[in-house]
């Protein structure tokens, strides 16, 4: 898959969700609660704004999809640190883990480890392209960092994005 330009800037990740909740709001409906938890202090990343936007509303309408419209989403950003090894590519070292996780029906276990190729869906036919996490696993990869999926068939799933905290002073959306 060819890479996308990306145009990296300082995001504030809680805040971008929070100007996002309206949107996230009107496009997965009303029957979804949206529940947000955030870490005191979350650091700061630098990324494009445009496409961190784009994944964390994609994977909202995932959680949609797997909870057939109704049910209670959480997003949550958190300081972590990973070891070597422990999380994907990721080497050891400090990211902030942007999460989405849903209560719908899961993903079966022989279908996890495909979840990130382009055009793979476990959506019916017209309901996916299977691009979403595959286009979120580029972005995630470009960016320094990594996402990450966990599921249990009719408990939910969580995927997680892991982005490197920015250094950098600016102003932040």
């Amino acid at each position: 898959a060819r890479s996308e330009q990306l145009e990296p800037e300082l995001i504030a990740p809680a805040g971008l969700v929070e100007g996002m909740l309206d949107l996230i709001d009107r496009t997965i409906g009303e029957r979804i609660t949206v529940k947000t938890r955030f870490v005191d202090e979350p650091w700061n990343v630098w990324a494009d704004c445009n496409q961190l936007e784009n994944a964390i509303l994609n994977l909202c309408v995932n959680g949609r999809d797997a909870m057939d419209g109704q049910g209670e989403l959480e997003i949550a950003i958190e300081n972590v640190t990973v070891a070597d090894g422990e999380t994907g590519t990721l080497a050891a070292g400090d990211y902030v883990r942007i999460c989405v996780a849903d209560r719908g029906a899961g993903i079966p276990p022989e279908h996890l480890e495909r979840v990130f190729e382009p055009f793979f869906t476990t959506k019916p036919v017209g309901k996916g392209t299977g691009l979403g996490l595959s286009q979120i696993f580029g972005f995630a990869r470009q960016s320094g960092g990594d996402v990450t999926i966990e599921s249990g068939v009719g408990v939910g799933t969580t995927v997680s994005i892991f982005l490197p905290p920015s250094r950098r002073e600016a102003e932040t959306k």
